[in-house]
């Protein structure tokens, strides 16, 4: 109660005394350790909503209730894409900040607009029905929020003030959840517990997300709308490959909904949160260091030692992943099925596929925030295409085959083949780097 009372006051104080950007910030920056930690609370809490979430719904609505959502929630996912655009990686390695936060803003509500409006057009095509419709919009909106707010949160990440973002995001997600929770048992309507989330989402980013970051921030300059035009061309790569790279992770779920009941969208994404496990837990590790990574690849002489770093971070990814397989093999399966009420001894061997999977989708991640900080995003444009190609064909056959077990193994198949295409273009852009560096130096010596 302290704490909101003096939150309360600091922010009303700052709108009384000209406005919360001519505030000086309160927090320090440059906190590792409490960014570490924050961070891990963060991200934590966002990755636990969803799987939290349908646990709940299958417990008091049934599997397949709980499915509809969790297509809903995966859709709403892959738009959120659309809201990002990519930015988030850019914007924190935006050191000599050539974009004005005020330009990132502005460029962040476009999208968020844009978000919401191609989702309720999606749905409309799709032909979803009354329950299914107004389950995907609140979904979409909470979605939005997220999406929103993380451009405020990139900018303290910005400042070295990591551990600020992370405490709005949990409490953002947290929020979400328990009122989600709350409402879903009183009302049993699905449709009412998707919209209440995004209210108490959307008030926490009004409460605590915006004016935190106003406040712990240097004032931005005016935004330029040459820049925010800039802005949406530099970072349109990074959207392409982010949404390309989140249709093809969830190109089974999309061909599980037109070929299978809902209950299997069910029975996949219980099967699909250890394995993303995996990549929260890999990112927890790497994100706050992004700042200091991208300040490493700058420096020329240090070169080697970010391929150091890369190959590092990729062995602790497989660490990972090998100890979530032993936890599962041991005491994960017991525990998904109390939690789930649904015994899933039976899916013990696509659970397996599934946490290789998650291996292979947490090194995917971590090589391209890696490129995006070379600033060589175009040039995986065409790797995701492919694999998009891969990934049309292949869980239609496999799906069509096999149904759910086809459904996982198609998953691993294409993100295999991802991996396989980032690792070899991330040896050729440094092999044309070495090139281009040893041709520099002869011709400095010729002269």
């Amino acid at each position: 109660m302290r704490l909101v009372n003096a939150w309360f006051d600091r922010v009303m104080g700052a709108l009384g005394d000209g406005g919360l950007s001519d505030q000086d910030a309160q927090y320090a920056s440059h906190r590792t350790t409490r960014d570490f930690i924050w961070n891990t609370v963060g991200v934590g809490a966002w990755g636990i909503v969803f799987p939290i979430l349908t646990m709940i719904a299958t417990q008091l609505v049934g599997v397949e209730q709980a499915g509809m959502f969790s297509m809903a929630f995966v859709t709403g996912t892959l738009l959120m894409i659309l809201a990002n655009f990519g930015v988030r990686t850019y914007q924190v390695s935006d050191l000599e900040e050539h974009f004005s936060f005020k330009d990132y803003q502005v460029n962040r509500w476009i999208t968020c607009v844009l978000m919401v409006v191609i989702g309720a057009m999606y749905c409309q095509i799709r032909g979803y029905e009354t329950e299914m419709f107004y389950i995907s919009i609140g979904v979409f909106l909470y979605r939005m929020v997220d999406g929103l707010a993380d451009v405020y949160e990139g900018r303290l990440q910005q400042v070295d003030k990591l551990y600020l973002a992370g405490i709005s995001q949990a409490v953002r997600s947290i929020a979400a959840l328990v009122i989600f929770a709350i409402f879903l048992l009183i009302t049993r309507s699905v449709i009412v517990a998707s919209f209440a989330m995004a209210i108490a989402a959307a008030l926490s980013f009004v409460v605590l997300t915006y004016p935190l970051t106003l406040l712990e921030t240097p004032k931005s300059p005016p935004v330029r709308w040459a820049s925010v035009w800039e802005l949406f061309k530099s970072t349109a790569p990074l959207f392409f490959a982010l949404f390309l790279y989140a249709l093809i992770d969830n190109m089974p779920k999309f061909i599980m909904e037109g070929a299978l009941s809902y209950d299997n969208q069910l029975y996949f994404n219980a099967l699909y949160f250890p394995a993303q496990g995996i990549l929260i837990t890999a990112q927890l590790i790497y994100k706050p260091l992004l700042v200091r990574l991208a300040g490493v690849w700058q420096d020329q002489s240090k070169h080697r030692q970010f391929d150091i770093i890369m190959i590092g971070m990729l062995a602790i990814i497989l660490g990972i992943t090998l100890l979530n397989v032993l936890l599962m093999a041991w005491i994960g399966i017991p525990i998904m099925s109390f939690l789930y009420g649904i015994d899933f001894e039976q899916f013990r061997s696509m659970l397996n596929i599934m946490l290789a999977a998650g291996g292979v989708t947490a090194a995917i991640d971590f090589l391209y925030q890696v490129i995006t900080i070379m600033r060589r995003q175009k040039d995986v444009m065409a790797l995701y295409f492919v694999t998009f190609g891969f990934s049309l064909f292949v869980p239609i056959m496999l799906v069509t085959f096999a149904g759910l077990s086809g459904a996982i193994m198609s998953y691993l198949i294409v993100m295999t083949l991802l991996l396989v295409l980032l690792v070899w273009e991330y040896f050729r852009i440094r092999h044309s780097l070495a090139a281009k560096r040893v041709s520099l130096e002869d011709i400095e010596e010729d002269l």
